[in-house]
């Protein structure tokens, strides 16, 4: 999360939350008074605003939402990325006991993904379908290890026109096609490499 917020008061009027959101790039302002939370506005409630004859001069707490949807610090980030894709929006306001202590974006969620996944280093990439076994995942970690590959992040997803949970070990960059030998001589599918 973001700790350091840029905020709004309640008794601001949507031009002067437009000038806020456009001097700092920003797209959203929690709602804060008296350092206590209130509701939230996004650049896009505050455009419709506009449309209103005296849009400018209309005041946020006339049209900031009051109950917005919010998280707290020690929500993990897969609730954090859970609610923002049910509830369709672009952020999060991080609450504490009813303080705002941060925020949470969409590119806040994609850049630890991404950090996570350890896509941004260079790694080799092995696809395998595990199958039924339930001590598949620790056999085929061991037998990666013993065959010189370092496991940097593991993700999971459904196989395209298979009823099976396809299993994608992100690797410090190695020689994939003998771990990937390996793999298939112990019994597993390996679907794809990627070096």
């Amino acid at each position: 999360m973001v700790s350091t917020v840029i905020t709004i008061t309640p008794s601001a009027t949507v031009n002067d939350a437009l000038h806020l959101l456009h001097q700092n790039n920003i797209r959203h302002l929690p709602v804060v008074e008296k350092e206590k939370f209130i509701g939230f506005v996004s650049e896009t409630d505050l455009r419709q605003v506009l449309l209103l004859p005296g849009g400018n001069d209309i005041l946020i707490k006339a049209v900031m939402n009051k109950d917005p949807v919010t998280i707290g610090p020690e929500d993990n980030l897969e609730e954090a990325a859970r609610r923002i894709n049910q509830y369709k929006i672009g952020c999060l306001p991080v609450l504490e006991e009813g303080r705002l202590v941060g925020i949470v974006t969409v590119g806040d969620i994609l850049a630890a993904f991404i950090e996570l996944m350890g896509m941004l280093q260079a790694s080799s990439r092995i696809d395998i379908v595990l199958g039924e076994d339930p001590e598949a995942f620790e056999s085929v970690s061991r037998i990666i290890k013993k065959t010189g590959g370092d496991i940097i992040s593991v993700g999971m997803s459904d196989a395209p026109g298979l009823d099976k949970k396809v299993y994608f070990f992100r690797l410090n960059k190695c020689d994939v096609d003998s771990i990937a030998d390996s793999l298939r001589h112990n019994g597993y599918n390996v679907v794809s490499v990627i070096q």
